[in-house]
């Protein structure tokens, strides 16, 4: 028998949209998981009662309690070849209750542990993939490159694996490709210069295999602004915020005045850099800046000379 409350309860959960009130017809039905019901926030009457509970049987107040007390595997994720589904025998011949194993039972649990292993990379794509998302592995380690760096550019080599585009070309070179392209796609500032010498290759393979990705998957990459480059010469040159702030602001002024257009973007960001680092006192010099921009002393000097004299800045060197 339905029964009428004054007020319904109050909690966070949204409205069911998926029911309809008997009494007067209004979708507006809230989840109530203290009293296990469903009450209408129109009239208050409850539609449904003795719900069950579907959680768990466990309460945590804090993340660490959350995390030893679930029980649950680790979650997806498209770095490992097989999606990190598969599991391991660990090497510390221990049983569950953490007793040594016998002699007799480590024989039996080293060639589980060999057999284990072979069976985990079972094909020829298995293998090419395992061996393929080490190297992403190993070249976002060595650029220090964010986790969704790492995802995307495991997602993107998959998809080549699956329309074929490896045959005949180096697995190192695609991998190194395939990290350019995460990059550009989620707006990291890395050169092809950066990619190619941490993965070890020649940049114009690296280069020909990203532009060979990129045409054969159909990806829209989006040009590289030089703005995206000054928080990255700002850190590695150790220099203030307010002359990465002041080097925005010529970059912004030399776009509405379109100087950017046809010139590189390293360059212009190191030109900028350069300039705010003088009008700001804390100067350095252009060949620190060329050598952490991967540009030539030329380039900043031709790119300040034509910001200076087009923006009007006057600095006293």
């Amino acid at each position: 028998m339905n029964e009428q409350k004054n007020t319904p309860p109050s909690t966070s959960t949204p409205p069911m949209q998926s029911q309809k009130c008997p009494e007067c017809g209004n979708k507006r039905l809230i989840n109530d998981p203290e009293n296990a019901e469903i009450v209408c926030m129109e009239c208050g009457i409850v539609v449904a009662s003795k719900l069950q509970d579907r959680g768990p049987e466990w309460r945590a107040f804090n993340k660490e309690q959350r995390a030893k007390r679930v029980r649950v595997g680790a979650p997806l994720t498209y770095t490992i070849h097989d999606k990190g589904l598969s599991t391991m025998i660990d090497w510390h011949d221990r049983d569950v209750y953490g007793r040594r194993l016998s002699p007799g039972q480590k024989a039996q649990v080293y060639r589980l542990r060999k057999w284990q292993r072979r069976i985990r990379v079972s094909d020829a794509t298995e293998r090419n993939l395992a061996f393929a998302l080490s190297e992403i592995g190993k070249i976002a380690n060595s650029l220090s490159l964010p986790k969704n760096i790492l995802e995307t550019a495991s997602v993107i080599y998959r998809k080549a694996v699956k329309e074929r585009l490896i045959r005949g070309r180096s697995i190192q070179g695609v991998t190194a490709a395939a990290v350019y392209v995460a990059c550009r796609q989620c707006n990291l500032p890395r050169t092809l210069e950066e990619i190619a010498q941490a993965s070890h290759n020649n940049k114009k393979e690296v280069g020909r295999s990203y532009r060979f990705l990129v045409r054969a998957l159909g990806y829209f990459i989006p040009p590289v602004k030089p703005s995206q480059y000054i928080t990255k010469f700002s850190n590695q040159l150790t220099m203030q915020g307010k002359v990465e702030e002041i080097a925005h602001k010529i970059l912004i002024t030399a776009k509405k005045a379109r100087l950017t257009s046809g010139r590189g973007p390293t360059g212009i960001a190191a030109a900028a850099s350069y300039i705010a680092s003088v009008l700001t006192g804390e100067r350095k010099t252009q060949r620190e800046i060329a050598e952490i921009a991967q540009v030539t002393e030329v380039t900043i000097r031709n790119r300040y000379k034509e910001l200076v004299e087009k923006l009007s800045f006057e600095i006293s060197l």
